[in-house]
């Protein structure tokens, strides 16, 4: 870590056991207020892969959709995701946890904007307290109704 000190990133370590017996200390951290809450969803058990932890195809899916919400108020119109610029899994989610997705612009070109996305997970005994369990950057590009990429007005 940077010389900045842990506190003042808005990180604080707990004793308190996490619902998972196994964790003797959790990382929790505040929520962004430099991004927008654009998804809160709750996976169930059919999400689950053959370790009982939420298949990462389920979260990258979630993530691709919290991604759009933002760029679609400057697209006006269709857009698809057109690149996965970086995904990181940072920590297990499981089934019951309450996750939050943050998302931000962080470019607008021409005809693509990318974004942002950061993933929150209040485990479901440990709520109040949250955990980053990943963090994405998507590129989204503008399109019309043949599939082509169109100019994006800004406005």
């Amino acid at each position: 870590m940077s010389t900045e000190s842990s506190a003042s990133l808005g990180i604080t370590e707990s004793s308190v056991p996490a619902a998972d017996p196994t964790e003797t200390r959790a990382l929790h951290v505040h929520l962004p207020t430099d991004k927008e809450l654009v998804l809160k969803v709750i996976p169930m058990p059919a999400d689950c892969n053959a370790n009982g932890d939420i298949f990462g195809g389920w979260v990258m899916a979630q993530v691709d959709l919290a991604g759009s919400v933002v760029p679609a108020r400057y697209v006006d119109g269709r857009m698809a995701t057109v690149a996965v610029n970086q995904f990181i899994f940072k920590q297990p989610v499981r089934v019951g946890d309450i996750l939050s997705f943050f998302a931000a612009v962080t470019r607008i070109g021409n005809t693509s904007i990318t974004v942002q996305v950061e993933v929150f997970a209040e485990r479901f005994r440990a709520q109040g307290r949250y955990i980053k369990v990943t963090e994405a950057s998507l590129t989204y590009v503008a399109i019309d109704d043949a599939g082509k990429p169109r100019k994006i007005v800004k406005t």
